[in-house]
């Protein structure tokens, strides 16, 4: 078993989950082939909610949680944030703003000043995978939790299709 903010928040909340364990490359980095690993498992590779990382001009961290293929749309995100300009969260800022690793970062049990937008899509998975706070290892649970978890958080079309 693991123990995370991750955990700690499913379990404070009674929300089952399983622990996925995604071997590690020999420079402790993911292996590139998860959606190999996870169809060998009967998971669905597509139901990985990615937790992307955004910075705003004005300093604010944006975290867009989506599952699916769809790639984040910047001009619907900056739209309904109100902000000019956006960018990606660089390698260094997304461990500190985060808390988490780049490859471990959940759309959960995140810092207060952290502003998650949700990607209506993840509601088409009966069952989600997400970043669990520790490098090596995913969690599986329903995405109807998920999104109760992330209740007050704005959800949209963030994707283009």
């Amino acid at each position: 078993m693991i123990k995370s903010p991750v955990t700690e928040l499913l379990n404070l909340e009674s929300i089952p989950f399983d622990v996925i364990e995604i071997p590690l490359s020999e420079d402790k980095k993911p292996i590139r082939n998860l959606e190999e690993l996870l169809q060998s498992e009967g998971r669905d590779p597509y139901s990985v909610v990615r937790s992307l990382l955004f910075k705003t001009k004005s300093g604010k961290f944006i975290l867009l949680a989506v599952a699916g293929t769809g790639r984040a749309d910047w001009a619907v995100l900056r739209k309904h944030l109100g902000e000019r300009k956006l960018r990606m969260a660089e390698f260094d800022e997304i461990e500190e703003a985060t808390g988490y690793i780049i490859g471990a970062v959940p759309p959960i049990a995140l810092p207060d000043n952290i502003i998650i937008v949700v990607d209506q899509g993840i509601a088409d998975f009966d069952t989600v995978i997400i970043g669990s706070g520790i490098l090596g290892y995913a969690l599986s649970l329903s995405s109807t939790n998920l999104l109760t978890l992330l209740s007050d958080a704005d959800k949209g079309q963030f994707v283009k299709i």
